[in-house]
């Protein structure tokens, strides 16, 4: 049931039986094309159906259509074996998780030479990202059985090799996506393999941890082939029939899932990766019907197979709670009878605090999952929606097409494994703030609800007791700015992306004025929720190259506040104008007038609807917000 699970993407629903008719469609009439791709893409499609989709998707991107909301990404792939199956899979899969991909290879099996080399083709065409496929087959290992210094020799030669190439790669400024090793099947002393150096298995062992260590707190990226093909098993993952016709790394039943895997990592260097987790409760969270069973009568006790399955959905939810994703209900269903079991059944792992926003009512899921993302300020994109009932999960997928909705299986024993199996939460980065994330969010909520009950803003926001706390960038804070330029979209004017290496540079930079910004009131810590970057322009300008902020704190003057600071270190520094550029997208509408609100003058607009704007720094009176402001490290 596993290999199913994975090898054919079962989370995913089947493709539409007129998925060719519509690839045709799309070559025909353009129109909103990017969505259509990424309807397409969201189906659990076979290596025809991806190779079909890639030759649509790379056809519409020569005819120059308008590929949004798909965001653009160009990725290099290096590889010591062969890559056309390869390809393919990649850009159309890549379009399931938000991108519009170019995928550019280097010649077969010249991966010293493309990196290395600044006039490779990989090189040269500046990518975004670059792919480093390498298999163990084509690696220096020759090892000596029971040699503990051979063994390490034989690491330090493959690891050598990669680290070689990587920084060939990093010289150019590209962001490195390193591959762990997928071990053979084959072992020659059974579990004393991963024991005795000089063993394939324990070699490869050693290398996989050293890539690990080495990727761990840089800019680059580890893709866990070693861990995909673990998962399915060894013997399914290689094919040395395949390897030995065409050096084909995996066998192709896996391309979909490899593929999946790469597509996870690109859309979460793109700030794609998912934030909340919306549970469903009957039949789902737990077993059975609480409106008619009653509390007595439903399934959620240790000792029975059935309130086992429903526990180990609550205590995924709890784990992904712990690394930062938000837990919000959406059930048909009394508010005080769905609420009942997280309040009085001693055996729920979930309880009320837990859960971020619940609706319990008798609206639509859709209307609940609406209501849901605008209570925690994200977009219908951050959530994924768990509910056994088919007809629910249609109903969503066709009114909220941004929505994640997997498909579960019959047996809720295997719920918790699908949910996972399906990468929504990927990451890429891991820092102190992503542990209070969820607490966030969940304050968020309860400021929306006093909100409400306060009915006047200034009243509200006085009774937030905030503080804002400035500071420009750091090293402490930078792999938490670099997330927050990747994933923010829609408080974002330019949705311009760096990665932490670049953010390093402007922190170093000393032309370049930077600022972080947290902010903590009553109900807690918000933690980190805009970013600054301002450049030198012409004369005496500052150009502000990123302004962003989280939605989460809209409607509590914290722009005003953020532009108070802006003006008050340019007028220090002697800049006389600031110098704005809001670049729309499908998603940043929410700051179309951010500018102008501010009292900025428009001087420009380009016919992609770029708009400019300037602000003379003497003489311009911003109001106080009502918040304490703390300045850290400014001059």
């Amino acid at each position: 049931m596993s290999e199913h699970l994975y090898r054919d993407l079962a989370w995913l629903p089947a493709a539409p039986p007129d998925f060719n008719a519509q690839c045709r469609a799309l070559l025909q009439d353009s129109a909103d094309c990017g969505r259509r791709l990424r309807f397409l893409a969201t189906h659990a499609l076979d290596e025809n159906q991806l190779n079909r989709l890639a030759r649509t998707i790379g056809s519409l991107q020569q005819a120059g259509a308008d590929l949004k909301p798909l965001l653009p990404f160009r990725l290099g792939v290096l590889s010591n074996s062969t890559l056309d199956f390869i390809k393919p899979a990649l850009v159309a899969t890549a379009a399931r998780h938000g991108l519009a991909l170019e995928c550019i290879s280097g010649h077969y099996d010249q991966v010293m030479q493309e990196a290395l080399s600044p006039d490779s083709i990989v090189n040269t065409a500046k990518p975004d990202a670059v792919l480093l496929a390498i298999d163990y087959r084509a690696l220096p290992i020759q090892t000596r059985l029971g040699s503990e210094q051979a063994a390490e020799e034989s690491t330090t030669r493959a690891v050598g090799y990669i680290e070689t190439v990587r920084n060939g790669l990093k010289a150019h400024g590209t962001t490195v996506i390193v591959q762990t090793l997928a071990t053979p099947a084959e072992r020659l002393f059974g579990s004393m393999d991963r024991l005795l150096p000089g063993t394939t298995q324990n070699v490869l062992s050693r290398i996989n941890a050293r890539l690990a260590a080495n990727v761990l707190g840089t800019s680059d990226l580890l893709l866990d082939v070693a861990g995909i093909a673990a998962t399915v098993g060894t013997e399914n993952w290689h094919s040395p029939m395949q390897w030995n016709l065409a050096k084909l790394p995996f066998s192709n039943r896996y391309l979909p899932l490899y593929a999946d895997h790469v597509g996870r990592l690109l859309g979460a260097l793109k700030g794609k990766s998912r934030r909340v987790l919306v549970l469903d409760l009957d039949n789902t969270v737990w077993g059975g019907v609480i409106g008619d069973d009653g509390l007595d009568g439903i399934q959620v006790a240790q000792g029975d197979p059935t309130g086992e399955a429903h526990l180990s959905v609550q205590r995924m939810a709890l784990e992904l709670r712990a690394r930062g994703i938000a837990l919000a209900v959406s059930s048909k269903n009394n508010d005080d009878v769905a609420r009942k079991p997280f309040r009085e059944h001693p055996e729920m792992l979930l309880k009320e605090d837990h859960i971020a926003v619940f609706q319990a009512n008798w609206n639509d899921k859709a209307t609940n999952i609406q209501a849901i993302a605008k209570e925690l300020s994200l977009g219908i994109d951050s959530m994924v929606f768990v509910d056994d009932n088919p007809v629910e999960r249609n109903l969503v997928r066709r009114m909220l097409p941004e929505v994640a909705v997997p498909e579960l299986p019959e047996d809720p024993a295997l719920y918790a494994r699908t949910v996972a199996a399906a990468g929504y939460f990927e990451a890429i980065v891991f820092s102190d703030e992503d542990l209070k994330r969820a607490d966030f969010y969940q304050d968020n909520a309860k400021r929306v609800e006093l909100q409400k009950a306060a009915g006047d803003l200034d009243a509200y926001l006085k009774t937030l007791n905030m503080e804002i706390t400035f500071q420009p960038f750091d090293e402490t804070g930078r792999a938490r700015i670099s997330q927050l330029i990747n994933k923010s979209n829609q408080f974002n004017l330019t949705t311009r992306r760096y990665t932490e290496a670049e953010v390093a540079e402007a922190e170093h930079d000393p032309s370049c004025f930077t600022l972080q910004v947290r902010l903590s009131d009553v109900f807690g810590d918000n933690g980190m929720i805009s970013v600054i970057i301002c450049r030198p322009g012409a004369a005496s300008d500052w150009q502000i190259d990123t302004w962003l902020m989280s939605c989460r704190v809209l409607g509590r003057r914290v722009e005003q506040a953020v532009l108070r600071q802006i003006l008050s270190r340019a007028e220090a520094r002697g800049i006389q104008r600031l110098v704005g550029v809001y670049r729309p997208t499908d998603r940043n509408k929410l700051v179309e007038n951010h500018y102008s609100n501010l009292g900025f003058a428009q001087t420009g607009t380009e016919p992609d609807g770029t708009t400019h704007w300037e602000l003379a720094v003497a003489g311009t009176h911003v109001a106080e917000a009502p918040m304490t402001v703390r300045v850290i490290g400014l001059d």
